[in-house]
């Protein structure tokens, strides 16, 4: 929906392996850091969104996870409402602030993604994505991978598919390929993405990963099935990221040295009637934002692979169908260039703790608004686009949003 609210304050941990943290501690980092950037104090906040999607698994808190990590905190008796949506959780925690601040229910919401995947029993963080397909369906994820399969004319890996690797790596591999095909995309624009975004997490500070990668070093990095790499995808983490977001009358009060207007905010579900989720849910967002992809600044989009970042290049009208790599090669989208993408890192190098990755794509897209990021600052920039989808149902994303934020003044 087209919004009118603002957003006040952000916060994150940094994002990585936190074996020695609890899931509600990271939490409270964060949303204690919004609460401080926005100048409010923590009874100002009217309603929470609190986006967790594999807690349950991983550390058995299911059903109140939000109001643990806020009872922590001393945030009591407002609206708490727990998110859960693969890993368009947190963007969906956004989306959903946003809305009801925009309805005018509240003027100060609080939109937090927080996530602890590592545990000593690896099988546990394994098991935090079987859920995030349709696991009613009779042949499960494994019919989409057949369906892709054929798109690529390439077999299927039965005998490691799904057990001795994530079976989203397989799901991955038959997109590349079949786009290798058809456009004539190369494995090494494909490492490029990695390099590219390595370079852009060496210098954030809250990136999982931080050391600076070349394309020959991505090709030559453990192979988990053609032509991805280990580099190329995008890693588990532990981490936190809080967004407080006000309405314009709130905004006013606060008197924000830099006001960080909400454009528009779509969230959508995969349809049998809709086969590029991403391409229609960009397109409701520009049309509601009044803006076009010519006009963004810089983008954060959902790199769960290498290949995704270049096809959702496509998906999100940044280029033509078939000439994302090219961005690659032209250095479109790296720091300097005409649209840089992905300059905290991306999921591949800042990580991926799955519930909190899409309220820390805001996160940057409002630093980098207020020109507060340093030397990974983005020039300029006044428009910024967070693409961020979760689970799978048949060949798509279950869930899309797409959000588009710009500086005013």
């Amino acid at each position: 929906m087209k919004m009118n609210a603002y957003v006040a304050g952000v916060g994150m941990t940094r994002f990585g392996k936190h074996m020695d943290r609890t899931l509600k501690s990271l939490a409270g980092e964060a949303i204690q850091a919004a609460i401080d950037d926005a100048g409010i104090d923590k009874r100002d906040i009217q309603a929470a969104w609190m986006g967790n999607a594999a807690g349950g698994v991983v550390q058995g808190q299911e059903m109140i996870s939000g109001q643990v990590a806020l009872r922590e905190l001393g945030i009591g008796a407002i609206p708490v409402v727990n998110v859960e949506n693969a890993c368009a959780t947190s963007a969906t925690a956004f989306n959903q602030a946003c809305a009801m601040v925009t309805a005018g229910l509240y003027d100060v919401a609080l939109a937090v993604g927080f996530e602890k995947l590592f545990h000593q029993d690896k099988l546990r963080t394994f098991a935090a994505f079987d859920g995030a397909v349709d696991t009613e369906a009779p042949d499960g994820p494994m019919g989409a991978l057949q369906e892709l399969a054929k798109r690529s004319s390439e077999p299927v890996d039965e005998e490691n598919a799904g057990k001795t690797r994530s079976l989203f790596m397989d799901i991955y591999s038959h997109i590349a390929i079949a786009h290798m095909k058809q456009y004539g995309t190369t494995v090494e624009q494909f490492a490029g993405v990695t390099a590219k975004n390595a370079y852009h997490g060496s210098l954030n500070p809250k990136a999982q990963f931080r050391a600076e990668m070349t394309v020959e070093e991505v090709l030559a990095s453990r192979n988990i099935i053609y032509p991805l790499t280990l580099p190329m995808c995008s890693p588990v983490g532990d981490g936190a990221a809080a967004v407080i977001v006000v309405s314009e009358r709130k905004a006013r009060e606060l008197q924000l040295a830099q006001r960080i207007r909400v454009l528009s905010s779509v969230l959508v579900s995969g349809s049998d009637d809709i086969p590029d989720l991403c391409g229609y849910a960009s397109g409701i967002a520009y049309e509601e934002a009044g803006v076009g992809p010519e006009q963004l600044s810089l983008v954060e989009l959902h790199d769960a692979s290498a290949p995704s970042e270049i096809l959702a290049y496509e998906y999100l009208g940044l280029c033509a169908r078939g000439e994302g790599g090219r961005m690659i090669d032209e250095g479109t989208t790296r720091l300097g260039g005409r649209l840089p993408v992905n300059v905290s890192g991306g999921l591949l190098r800042k990580g991926h703790p799955i519930g909190a990755s899409g309220a820390a794509q805001i996160v940057e897209l409002t630093e980098q608004l207020r020109g507060d990021c340093g030397p990974r600052q983005v020039d300029g920039a006044r428009v910024g686009l967070a693409h961020n989808g979760g689970g799978l149902i048949g060949t798509d994303a279950a869930a899309t949003v797409v959000s588009i934020l710009a500086r005013e003044g």
